[in-house]
């Protein structure tokens, strides 16, 4: 501040103008007085002198005024300007002593510097030298933890671990010589071995296999328990699992050593292998006709909650047909006793051990996750279920090799045990894949080459029994003598029944073969691709139609071949009518009628017509019988007229030739069957009204003539008694 007063106070003030070239007030007056006091008034007047006195003492008193203020300016700049001497003399005497001071202290500060340096290197060398000489003290201090395991105590054992792992990273850095050096190796070296003998332990006591009644409710959780939450299996403990995974971390990332992973899987391998064939074993012990021994939670809550479907294991619905057609289309030598039950146990078992095996691998893969280093996991979970994967997928082929041997025996009730089985493997193939996604290609082809192997020998089954259906050769030892419905059209038709609760399994084996050309069916390229699977739901309906209308037309002809063996065309016509009525009402009470009406609209109507054909040839046996009481070659007489002994004679072989012929037809046809109560009640009342009309027109029209006289012999019947005897028709109790 001084320093800008004292530059502001060396500029000379600008002067008054009056103070300028000499001009002064009193200028231009000779008395001094003002010049401007001397000027005329405004309009010539003159200015008072007492007010030009007055404005002059003002004038004077401003001049004063003034020059007061001019003379306090120049005191105050002449300090100003002492002020700045002052302070300029004190700032150059500070900065003097400014730069004695740091030409003192400089060197001090560079002296401590240079200690505190000195120092931390002495500091650093004493820490470098405790960490040198504890790595000699690490085998004495970590030898006694190391001998006793890390059983217990895995975390600090862990510790010394990475000590002795350090110390020999030191000694082979720095000192490869060192007698140190393979004490601490060989002490790593053991607590390693210590590590995976520890895994393995933990592995073993704590791996078992899944109880079979946790698996079922596993499997049947998304059926019966909707809403509780996902089952979870617990394979380890969490504690054990904590451990498991320490290791096996440790052993990846310092032990640099991946046996373990060979030891996890054959472990967990032998379990999931286990839990499958308990699951199987408990089926054979427990199963039976009433179902599958679920868990006690999944009976419990079926109990509880009425009105929830009960469990419906795949299949399971077909049970008593499969027994029932086990038995009649099983080969000539009979069936095994007890075979039956073996089988639906057996496949029944399968179904459930598929399933299990998806759930169970897919439990396996979590808990895989957790223990094995991410890069190794697909390998190793594949390694792991190889052994379940085989067994199960050899299970199937042995399934299916026996299936063969029996169509090879004609025996066609084995292609129902794939049905089911191939039905469920396609089902859970989505599943399957998930599953297996990762895994090597030879493991992800072998469940699609079983579904194939599946699909060929029932594609087979099915061509070979719509064949066997044609050309059955028992015509004479094996017909019904009551021309009842046929074995064969039975079989026939409980087979084709089977078909309905597997029709897209059947359709996509028939399409497998590609059988669109043997039925004259037609590809079209929305409904196929190239592989036989992706044929369209449509196409193998329109497939499985085909194949059922050609069953049923060879059916069809063999009825027709077989009917022929009847001596008695009444007979004959009782059989196919029974038959093709057989075929209509089992066509109409299950889906088969629409499946049929796929390819063929009028096949309803076809078999109408069939049976009244029958029903019609039947009714012309009755001809023997009416044409004795036809008014076609009857004497004609005049009342009280005598009859001749000829037409007397001709009236008497006419009731003989009618009641031979009734008890004849009675006894023979009353041994003959009719199944269906509607249609026999049919046949009867159309039959007794025809024979009733006829004798009761005969019997009004001579029963008043002396033709005879014994009337009752030949007059045995009245026309009520007639009728009560067709009733009696078809019924072996009467």
């Amino acid at each position: 501040m001084a320093l800008c007063v004292s530059a502001h106070a060396q500029r000379p003030l600008p002067l008054p103008r009056w103070r300028r070239g000499g001009d002064r007030p009193e200028a231009g007056c000779a008395s001094g007085v003002p010049l401007w006091s001397a000027a005329p008034a405004p309009h010539g007047t003159m200015i008072p002198t007492e007010e030009m006195s007055a404005r002059r003492r003002e004038i004077e008193d401003k001049l004063k005024q003034e020059e007061e203020t001019l003379s306090f300016i120049k005191e105050s700049l002449e300090k100003s300007d002492q002020l700045t001497k002052n302070m300029v003399s004190i700032l150059s005497s500070f900065e003097s002593r400014l730069m004695k001071l740091e030409n003192s202290i400089i060197p001090v500060h560079k002296q401590t510097e240079n200690l505190q340096r000195l120092q931390e290197n002495v500091e650093k060398t004493l820490s470098c030298l405790d960490h040198v000489i504890s790595y000699y003290h690490v085998a004495k201090d970590t030898e006694k933890i190391i001998k006793e395991g890390p059983t217990g105590r895995l975390e600090e054992y862990l510790n010394c671990m990475d000590k002795i792992q350090k110390a020999v990273e030191y000694f082979q850095d720095n000192n490869p010589d060192s007698p140190e050096l393979n004490r601490v190796k060989s002490l790593f070296e053991r607590g390693k071995e210590s590590l995976e003998s520890e895994f393995r332990s933990l592995m073993t006591r704590h791996t078992k296999p899944v109880p079979p009644i946790l698996i079922l409710d596993l499997i049947s959780g998304e059926d019966e328990m909707d809403t509780q939450e996902e089952m979870s299996l617990e394979h380890l403990p969490e504690s054990v699992l904590h451990d498991v995974i320490r290791i096996s971390g440790w052993l990846v990332e310092n032990g640099r050593n991946q046996d373990f992973m060979t030891v996890y899987f054959q472990i967990r391998s032998v379990q999931l292998d286990r839990s499958i064939k308990g699951l199987k074993d408990h089926f054979r012990k427990n199963s039976s006709s009433t179902g599958v021994p679920y868990s006690p939670a999944i009976q419990n809550k079926r109990k509880d909650t009425p009105t929830k479907k009960p469990i419906k294991r795949p299949g399971h619905e077909h049970d008593l047909r499969v027994k029932h057609l086990s038995d009649t289309l099983s080969d000539k030598h009979g069936p095994v006793a007890g075979r039956d039950d073996v089988f639906d146990i057996e496949i029944d078992a399968y179904i459930h051990c598929v399933s299990a095996f998806v759930k169970l691998a897919q439990s396996e893969y979590q808990l895989l996750t957790e223990i094995v280093p991410e890069h190794h996991q697909k390998k190793t979970f594949d390694s792991l279920i190889q052994e379940s994967l085989d067994n199960l997928i050899m299970e199937g082929d042995n399934i299916v090799s026996a299936a063969r041997k029996a169509i090879i025996r004609h025996d066609y009730s084995a292609v129902l045990t794939i049905f089911p089985i191939l039905k469920h493997l396609k089902q859970m193939k989505p599943e399957f894949d998930q599953v297996l996604q990762g895994t090597a290609a030879g493991t992800k082809n072998k469940l699609p080459g079983l579904i194939t192997s599946m699909e060929t020998t029932g594609a087979k089954a099915l061509e070979e029994f719509a064949d066997n259906i044609k050309n059955d050769p028992d015509k004479e030892y094996n017909m019904p003598k009551d021309g009842t419905v046929h074995e064969l059209t039975s079989n026939a038709i409980l087979f084709l029944q089977q078909l309905l609760d597997f029709q897209e399994t059947a359709g996509a084996m028939l399409a497998s073969q590609v059988l669109g050309d043997t039925y004259n069916i037609p590809l079209d390229p929305r409904e196929t691709s190239s592989s036989a699977s992706s044929y369209s739901s449509e196409f193998s309906r329109r497939l499985l139609s085909t194949y059922i209308c050609k069953v049923l037309g060879n059916l069809q002809l063999n009825l027709l071949s077989k009917s022929k063996v009847y001596e008695d065309p009444a007979l004959s016509a009782i059989f196919l009518h029974n038959n093709y009525n057989y075929i209509l009402k089992s066509l109409e009470k299950s889906e088969l009628i629409q499946l049929v009406a796929v390819t063929q609209k009028t096949a309803e109507r076809s078999y109408r017509e069939l049976i009244e054909q029958q029903i019609q040839t039947y009714q012309r046996s009755w001809l023997k019988v009416t044409d004795y009481i036809s008014e076609r070659n009857l004497p004609v007489f005049q009342p009280g007229v005598k009859l001749k002994d000829k037409e007397r004679q001709m009236i008497k072989e006419r009731f003989k030739g009618f009641n031979d012929g009734l008890e004849e037809l009675c006894k023979i046809q009353k041994a003959w069957a009719i199944p269906d109560v509607e249609q026999r009640d049919k046949i009867r009342r159309a039959q007794k009204t025809i024979v009733k009309e006829s004798y009761g027109a005969f019997l009004s029209r001579y029963s008043n003539v002396p033709f005879t006289k014994n009337p009752e012999k030949y007059i045995k019947y009245q026309v009520d008694q007639v009728g009560e005897m067709i009733e009696k028709l078809f019924d072996t109790s009467a």
